[in-house]
């Protein structure tokens, strides 16, 4: 194998899985530990520049860096599956106890000077708000157009409040039109050939995905007054439009708005609320932790029931009729439904929630208005650049490619800014700028570093919650406590600092192997070199996991090589406390996305070089 090499930064970029893994690039480690040091209102603030809203996702995020954790595959936990950091409820650590004052002194300030450029935001979503926020500060006129009063899109009407506070959707969303955006709530976009005409530079649709999936089985006409779609009914309940619901209460459905569904529906009357999916409950879409969320508030998951037919009798529902199904998987492993052969099931219901999925719906958007439309009736838009066809329109978020979560429509609407601030420069969009990127010495002394390199022991921490005799009775009721800062210490403990990087210099290395005897990974080997496949079946531990990269030095001495398995290090510091000649050090890893501004501009290279 060729060297490393570790100038590139994408390579330590994946060593930290968990930063790897968010799709805004969070530095996750350093806001833990400036958690860890009470430092708020800097993680805080970390956070806010890469996923703009950290009191929102600290509560709500799907998380995609927990599963990536290097925790979950490095310690035994007693048998049982070792549980990631709590990165996500940290983030919350940093919203609830920073200081709010000081925070918005600290933001950017409204441009002294516009530039003459407008951009129209279509929806004030994660999307659109993270356009807004990251080019009002430039000097563009960023108007943000909405059909409800208030920003903050399916965060704000589709998000229950015993989840998501009002307040704080109100300062995370207010920090952002306080740089000097233009909010116009109350206004729908019904046609975009009209807003082109109103001459903006670009266009930005963030209009996310409105429309929930119907489900068209016999009955559903007759007993439609008590069947109601689970988007519509949520923003209805958002609205106080609904109040209440029927004692017994059938949410169709697996993901996490059949979660907020029948939660939702416990604490409006519901009293025999049930979740009813066609899959079986490890296939379900929703979170592990909104499943959680729901049993234990006593709402049972039924599986493997596909819907038949809605019960009534003269129009009034009385019942849903399910066919009883078992998964099979042919020789390709594609699993398919089939029927048992039961009889089918029956169960008693006054309102049924259909939470079955979700669409794009673009009517406002004329066929001739420039943009081409392809599958399932999306617009064509590229993927790097989140430009369509039309080049002065760009999308993000689920109206980009349909529902996935607040984190993507964060790093869309980025991207989204990086395009439209070069384009409309003149220049290359599809020229991406570089992440800015330090690799910095921990070295305090012969023995001693700058961060806390004791692999804590504690299994994971739990968020505790308000008892449930108290939230099942209010929607509005926030359900999680969040750590205290006694828990949130101990829970910050547990990471690995994975951006401190073990890094490797072969001048000075003596090949005495006492970083492989100290090891407590086995995750150093002093071998000939090889092909790759070779090297990781011949390490001290064989290498398995390929999505991580092997890091491999140049010759030695004796021609040999160092490889190192970057897959299972701890990043603990033993190689380099017990290298007698400093060939080791650990290296503080920092990797900040660039984003729109002039950073992202050719003539910023030109003036570094």
């Amino acid at each position: 194998m060729k060297p490393t090499d570790i100038r590139k930064p994408d390579y330590f970029h994946k060593v930290v899985d968990c930063q790897w893994a968010c799709p805004a690039h969070t530095p996750v480690p350093e806001y833990i530990r400036l958690i860890a040091a009470g430092r708020h209102d800097d993680a805080y603030l970390i956070n806010w520049k890469s996923n703009v809203f950290p009191g929102i996702l600290g509560r709500t995020c799907d998380r995609p860096c927990e599963p990536a954790c290097r925790r979950g595959r490095v310690e035994e936990n007693n048998g049982e599956k070792p549980e990631p950091v709590a990165i996500c409820r940290l983030k919350r650590v940093c919203a609830d106890n920073k200081d709010s004052d000081a925070i918005r002194a600290r933001m950017p300030k409204p441009a002294a000077k516009k530039n003459g450029k407008r951009i129209a935001c279509v929806g004030a979503g994660p999307a659109s708000l993270t356009v807004a926020r990251d080019l009002a500060p430039l000097g563009y006129h960023v108007t943000v157009f909405e059909a409800d009063a208030k920003g903050g899109g399916f965060m704000r009407t589709q998000v229950p409040r015993f989840r998501l506070p009002e307040e704080v959707i109100d300062e995370e969303v207010g920090y952002i039109l306080d740089l000097g955006v233009e909010f116009r709530g109350n206004t729908r976009i019904d046609s975009m050939k009209d807003l082109l005409a109103q001459n903006f530079d670009a266009i930005f649709v963030g209009s996310g995905a409105p429309r929930g999936r119907d489900l068209e089985i016999p009955g559903r006409r007759e007993a439609a007054a008590n069947i109601h779609i689970g988007l519509d009914w949520l923003a209805s309940v958002y609205f106080e439009h609904i109040k209440k619901i029927g004692r017994r209460v059938i949410v169709l459905g697996g993901g996490n708005t059949a979660m907020d569904c029948c939660r939702s529906s416990r604490r409006l009357g519901g009293e025999d609320v049930k979740v009813i999916v066609r899959s079986g409950f490890e296939e379900m879409k929703a979170s592990p932790w909104e499943k959680e969320d729901a049993q234990h508030e006593g709402i049972p998951i039924l599986n493997y029931l596909v819907p038949k037919s809605f019960v009534h009798e003269n129009g009034k529902l009385t019942g849903m009729t399910f066919e009883k199904v078992r998964a099979e998987h042919d020789a390709k492993g594609r699993r398919k439904l089939v029927p048992t052969g039961e009889p089918d099931a029956f169960f008693e219901c006054d309102d049924v929630l259909i939470a079955v999925g979700q669409e794009n719906a673009f009517p406002w958007i004329e066929r001739d208005a420039g943009i081409d439309f392809g599958e399932w009736d999306m617009p064509v838009v590229d993927k790097v650049t989140m430009q369509s066809s039309n080049r002065q329109v760009f999308f993000g978020g689920d109206a980009a490619f349909g529902p996935k979560n607040i984190i993507w429509a964060v790093a869309h609407g980025h991207d989204a800014a990086v395009s439209i601030d070069k384009w409309l420069s003149g220049e290359d969009i599809h020229e991406r700028p570089e992440p800015g990127v330090s690799l910095i010495s921990q070295k305090m002394g012969i023995h001693e570093w700058s961060y806390d390199n004791d692999i804590s022991n504690d299994v994971r921490y739990v968020v505790p919650w308000r008892d449930k005799a108290q939230t099942l009775k209010s929607i509005k009721t926030e359900v999680e406590l969040g750590f205290d800062a006694t828990s949130a210490f101990a829970e910050a403990q547990r990471c690995l600092n994975c951006d401190v990087q073990t890094v490797f210099s072969k001048d000075v290395c003596i090949e005495c192997d006492a970083c492989v005897d100290i090891c407590p990974m086995d995750c150093i080997t002093f071998t000939n070199n090889g092909d790759e496949a070779e090297l990781r079946a011949h390490l001290s531990a064989p290498a398995m996991n390929l999505a991580q990269a092997l890091y491999v030095s140049d010759s030695l001495k004796t021609g040999r090589v160092m490889v190192k398995d970057e897959d299972v290090c701890l990043h603990c510091g033993l190689c380099a406390e017990r290298c007698p000649t400093g060939a080791w050090d650990m290296r503080k890893f920092f990797l900040e996305m660039t984003h729109a501004g002039p950073g992202c501009h050719k003539h910023a290279k030109k003036e570094a070089a």
